[in-house]
Order: C-alpha cells, then sequence, then structure tokens
C-alpha cells in the first residue's frame, strides 16, 4: 500500500469516528426525548388516581391515629403539589417499561452475550430488593414508628397530621429502606468487578457494623426504632451479600 493510500485511509477513519460519535449521541437523544415524553404523559394521567393513592399509604398512620382523625393541610397549594409528587413518583414506576427499554435498546448493541445476560439478571434482583425494602418499610415499620410516637396523645394534646409532612416522610423512608435493600446487589458486583473480594469484606464487618447505623441515622427519622429497623436489615444484607459472593466465586472456580 502506498503513502498516500495510507493517508487517504486514517483520513477516512478518522473522520468516521466523530460521525459515529455524533450519531450515538443522536440515538442516545432520541431515546432519552421518548422516555421524558412518555413520563410526563404518565404524570398528567397519573395525576387523577393520585387521590387513592395518598389514601391506601396514609393507612399506617390513619390507623395508628383516634377513629374519624383528618389528616390536615396548612397552606392552599398543600393538596395540590402533594398529588402532584405522588403523581411525579408513581409515573416513574408506570412508564419505567419503556423507559429501561429505551436504556436497553441504546447499551445492548454493545454488550456480549454473558453480560446481557448478566445485566439482565441484576436488574430484576436490584428491582426485586427494592420492592421487599418498600414493602418492608411500609408494611413493617410504619405501623410500629407511628402507633409509638402517636401513643403520647392525650386527652389535650391530640395529632392533626398534615399531609405535606406526612407524604415527605413516608417517601424518605421508602427511599431509604429501598436504596439500603440494595447491599447484596452492590456487594455482588464489587466482587465480580474484583474490586473487592468477599474475604476482605468480611475482615471489615466491625466498621460496617458502625457505618450502618450512621447511615440509619442519617436516612431515617432522629428516632430510635426507624434507625434500628433500617441498621440490623442492612447487616443482615450485607451478611447475604457476602454469602452469595462467595457461592458465586466458588461456582466461576469450579467451572
Amino acid at each position: 500500500m502506498s503513502k498516500d493510500e495510507m493517508n487517504a485511509l486514517d483520513d477516512e477513519e478518522s473522520k468516521s469516528e466523530p460521525a459515529s460519535i455524533l450519531a450515538h449521541l443522536g440515538e442516545l437523544r432520541r431515546r432519552f426525548s421518548i422516555a421524558i415524553i412518555v413520563y410526563i404523559i404518565g404524570v398528567m394521567l397519573l395525576m387523577n388516581f393520585s387521590e387513592p393513592v395518598f389514601d391506601y399509604i396514609s393507612m399506617p398512620m390513619r390507623d395508628a391515629l383516634p377513629p374519624n382523625t383528618p389528616l390536615v393541610f396548612l397552606n392552599a397549594p398543600d393538596v395540590f403539589f402533594t398529588y402532584l409528587k405522588i403523581a411525579l413518583v408513581l409515573s416513574l414506576f408506570a412508564t419505567a417499561p419503556v423507559t429501561l427499554y429505551q436504556f436497553w435498546a441504546f447499551v445492548a448493541p454493545g454488550l456480549y452475550a454473558h453480560e446481557r445476560q448478566a445485566f439482565v439478571s441484576y436488574f430484576f434482583a436490584s428491582l426485586g430488593l427494592l420492592l421487599a425494602g418498600g414493602a418492608f418499610a411500609f408494611y413493617i415499620v410504619f405501623p410500629l414508628i407511628f402507633e409509638f410516637f402517636l401513643g403520647f396523645s392525650t386527652e389535650n394534646i391530640q395529632a392533626m397530621p398534615a399531609v405535606k409532612e406526612y407524604l415527605s416522610l413516608v417517601l424518605k423512608l421508602l427511599f431509604a429502606f429501598g436504596v439500603s435493600f440494595q447491599i447484596p446487589i452492590v456487594i455482588m458486583l464489587l466482587v465480580r468487578l474484583n474490586i473487592v473480594d468477599a474475604e476482605s469484606l468480611a475482615d471489615k464487618r466491625r466498621y460496617v457494623v458502625v457505618w450502618a447505623f450512621i447511615f440509619a441515622a442519617i436516612l431515617t427519622p432522629p428516632d430510635i426504632i426507624s434507625q434500628v429497623l433500617l441498621g440490623i436489615p442492612m447487616l443482615l444484607l450485607y451478611e447475604v451479600g457476602l454469602f452469595l459472593a462467595k457461592m458465586k466465586r466458588e461456582e466461576t472456580e469450579h467451572v
């Protein structure tokens, strides 16, 4: 091949690289735009269901209150923005299949078959743990903490919770427990990517105990009940993650 031909080939490659990057960016923007438009449509539609959803998620609080105790709002826009916030969160889950499909269609062509399989496995495991964390918070933690704190009401001091503050508390706790339940997935990924090994994580167990309760104190309201109810599952999930990581490593070594 002559020098001129080599130079021409280099010029073509240098031109094709920016074109390829621009094509990928265009594809990313298109898929991101589709996901955003579907999400906004979902928010507008789900505003119609915000009231019954709030009635459902307020059950732990209402069950702990005396019968016929209303939830109140302190400012005129509070109920509207409470329902809007519910619709924003609901739309994340309702439109998740479209969003995930757009993401998957963008990244899947660049993955090997075993990487696609691992991605799908970790994704569904992460989703299951997210739902498990939310269910644990809603059905176990909420009744306990509301029953405890509202139990201090007297004949002269009655609780009248505000809808805005209640929703903020619920979303904060659901997020805290949902994220904390991802610990086994995080550990397995760290071990799989050879960033750390299971033995070194096991040796640091005493530090994990301290940090688990520090994070629990940061993520939850300033009460000992919710902090303990988050800290203990975090420690248990840490042990589950270590166990699964060791099992996965042994399976790989045998293969």
